[in-house]
């Protein structure tokens, strides 16, 4: 760039104002305001998830119940090959159920950092009940983004919290508090896999991003997307739903 040209770019930059400073006080209520945006007392809900490699690529649908923060069921209806696998999550205890060979399985603890489904998402993440209130240390992120419209903060897990994660940072619109995307790092502060959230969608009277895409940031070309057909929240469910036997109905 010539001389010339350069200081008229500094002349005419815009002036950085000054940021308003961020209330200490709103951090308990952004991190309750995250810990129940998809919870409920139960819920049912219409998936499709979208797995992606270098290598191939399949998609999903299924159906997902929940019930609080212990109880998850996942259905699978498509592709033919996978139909009727099933998965039953009580507490820390998982099960998955294969038609072809009509039996059930339990998920070992060395396991539960496996994929599910050849996914981005571990056996873990369908386990895991920690609350973001209560499990973790929240601050506001020293680097604040650009964007005046979005802040970031850090969630360090407590040291009674049983966690993978050395960190994770969460990027949300300040107005409404809805989350962007989150970034997940290991102890040493390395960025492991980001999860961004869109689409904004009505399900109800809950307003909920129905698309989240996992990132794995050390696997190149690989990618899973999760969209959101419909959901209820605060349905009564059958007694019989997160049970073995509900587990192997075909």
């Amino acid at each position: 760039m010539k001389p010339f040209a350069l200081v008229l770019l500094l002349l005419f930059a815009p002036v950085a104002l000054p940021a308003a400073p961020l209330d200490e006080a709103d951090l308990p209520k952004i991190v309750q305001h995250l810990d129940q945006l998809f919870r409920s007392s139960s819920s049912q809900a219409e998936v499709e998830m979208t797995i992606q490699t270098p290598n191939w690529e399949r998609t999903l649908t299924m159906t997902l119940w929940s019930e609080g923060m212990n109880k998850t069921f996942i259905r699978i209806h498509s592709p033919k090959k996978d139909q009727g696998v099933a998965t039953l999550r009580i507490g820390q205890e998982m099960w998955n159920y294969f038609p072809k060979v009509d039996k059930v399985m339990k998920v070992p603890p060395s396991m539960m950092m496996g994929s599910w489904m050849g996914s981005d998402f571990t056996n873990d993440d369908l386990v895991r009940e920690s609350s973001y209130l209560d499990d973790y240390e929240v601050r506001y992120s020293a680097a604040q983004p650009a964007d005046p419209n979005l802040l970031a903060i850090d969630l360090i897990p407590k040291e009674t919290t049983a966690s993978v994660w050395g960190r994770i940072k969460i990027l949300l619109a300040k107005s409404g508090w809805m989350p962007q995307s989150e970034t997940f790092y290991d102890e040493k502060g390395n960025p492991q896999r980001r999860m961004t959230l869109a689409n904004l969608t009505r399900f109800g009277q809950r307003l909920v991003p129905a698309v989240m895409e996992i990132l794995p940031l050390t696997k190149a070309g690989h990618k899973t997307t999760i969209r959101y057909h419909s959901a209820q929240f605060d349905v009564s469910l059958p007694s019989e739903t997160f049970t073995l036997k509900n587990l192997q109905r075909r």
